[in-house]
């Protein structure tokens, strides 16, 4: 399941509609979730003291997530399915400093390292503990899939 938050909804609204501008990011921020967020936000994100967790950042581009016409596509979406997934894995930091990170439960997708907007968010198919000590958590590539239409 992914979703996009309330906050961009609004922001598409108002760009689409509107006439107002929205500065898209430039990039993306992935977090993982030890409570699922919801389309207004909230959640438990994965604490950053002493765990050496950080949200992992990727640059929003072609290259970095496929087409909607081809799986793994760098190519201008033309398709119709209003899919896409990341091209490359999205590795994380290993967990450190002798605090377990938790059951993760879902990923969420922010405009900023800190703090921010919740942009898009779902739940993982499998929610996975991650331990002190544990090997880094990822997405393997094209293991972040976002369906716009539904």
């Amino acid at each position: 399941m992914s979703a996009l938050s309330n906050y961009l909804e609004n922001k598409l609204i108002d760009q689409i509609f509107r006439g107002q501008a929205y500065s898209f990011p430039g990039t993306l921020y992935f977090a993982l979730f030890t409570a699922t967020p919801s389309d207004t936000g909230g959640g438990t994100e994965v604490s950053t003291t002493g765990t050496n967790y950080a949200r992992k950042s990727v640059v929003a581009s072609l290259a970095n997530f496929a087409a909607t016409s081809v799986p793994g596509g760098i190519a201008v979406s033309a398709g119709t399915d209003a899919v896409t997934s990341n091209n490359a894995s999205i590795v994380f930091n290993a967990p450190t400093g002798g605090t377990n990170w938790g059951t993760i439960t879902a990923v969420g997708v922010f405009d900023a390292a800190t703090a921010g907007n919740l942009l898009v968010w779902g739940t993982l198919t499998t929610p996975k503990t991650v331990n002190n000590g544990d090997a880094a958590p990822s997405f393997s590539t094209g293991a972040f899939v976002f369906t716009l239409d539904t």
